[in-house]
């Protein structure tokens, strides 16, 4: 008996339009990349990981038909060129497959836990499956090269306490030092040391290719607030005498040649962005010293500002792809035979 398909929601439909999107830019990323690894064993898997890739988009472009949805443009060839100089290391490769897959799985399990179709959650759950075995693979892989950066380590607890203060949750002393970090704030604290390092070189390696000097300069402030945030990140962590990990080899080589288009580049931090406003938020949850979520916070409308900046420029540049969405009714009553948006 064929089982009955309803229509797609509204919150299927943001899923589908955005992994089609997402999906499209990396093939673009790591085709270019595979061009280029020496390392055999890197090199397998960033081919998975393209071959991951490129059957979903088979398979949404499949559905979208089905369904008579509009295919989105996303990105293609005209968006890379493998054939420019070597970028990044193997190294580099490797860490990045490692962060997106993390990225992945987040995003996966978001559009599984919204989706009510049989066939959606299967494919969702299936694409999330397959992401975290990556992740599982990148991991195993730096670990066994020396070159997976751990959290830091603390004491083993040996007994169960409570906290009899309010003194715990505050960060803010006038006299008096603040509380050590706790196990859950040193973990976000690491996390976001980790995820601003990627989003550090991406930045620099975009700014290097980049033709436009408005897009060099938003790849360069993207810099800045990278390292910022590493330091203040680290910081916190020194002052309460923890080493604060760094990634031994996150290199990228001196070539200025244009690999990728300027749409994809903006496209990209965008998406580092709204990631990294999404760990932000997480942590400023999770942590219980007042001044560690404030400053959470207070970076987040950091990264607001700047993604909001780099907004502006893909308009202004019609490289911003519109995600589907209602029509405006009112419009529609007032001006029926005109496009609306």
């Amino acid at each position: 008996m064929e089982k009955h398909l309803p229509n797609l929601t509204s919150a299927e439909i943001a899923s589908l339009w955005t992994a089609y999107v997402n999906d499209s830019m990396a093939t673009c990323i790591l085709a270019y990349m595979l061009t280029h690894i020496e390392d055999k064993d890197i090199h397998v898997l960033v081919k998975e990981a393209l071959t991951m890739s490129s059957e979903h988009i088979s398979s949404l472009q499949k559905l979208f038909h089905q369904e008579k949805f509009a295919i989105p443009n996303g990105f293609g060839k005209q968006d890379v060129n493998v054939n420019a100089p070597r970028l990044y290391t193997d190294t580099f490769c490797l860490s990045y497959l490692n962060h997106m897959s993390k990225a992945g799985m987040i995003g996966y399990s978001g559009s599984l836990a919204m989706s009510a179709r049989y066939d959606l959650i299967d494919y969702f759950s299936t694409a999330l499956h397959k992401t975290a075995s990556l992740y599982e693979k990148t991991t195993k892989l730096a670990l066994e090269k020396g070159i997976l950066t751990r959290p830091p380590y603390i004491c083993m607890p040996s007994e169960v306490d409570y906290i009899d203060s309010k003194k715990y949750i505050s960060g803010f002393h006038l006299f008096s030092k603040n509380r050590p970090v706790n196990a859950v704030e040193i973990s976000h604290l690491f996390l976001n040391i980790q995820t601003n390092l990627i989003g550090y070189k991406i930045c620099l390696s975009f700014a290097q290719t980049a033709t436009s000097k408005e897009v060099k300069q938003f790849m360069m402030r993207g810099n800045e607030i990278s390292k910022k945030h590493i330091k203040l990140f680290a910081d916190t962590l020194l002052n309460d005498h923890i080493p604060a990990p760094m990634s031994p080899d996150l290199c990228i080589t001196n070539s200025t040649t244009p690999v990728f288009s300027e749409k994809l580049m903006m496209f990209h931090m965008s998406l580092l962005s709204a990631t990294g406003t999404g760990n932000y938020a997480t942590a400023a949850a999770a942590s219980q010293r007042s001044d560690l979520a404030f400053n959470y916070e207070r970076m987040s409308l950091e990264i607001g500002r700047y993604a909001k900046a780099g907004v502006d420029i893909m308009i202004k540049n019609q490289w911003l792809e519109q995600p589907p969405g209602t029509i405006n009714k009112e419009q529609l009553i007032l001006s029926p035979n005109k496009k609306h948006e």
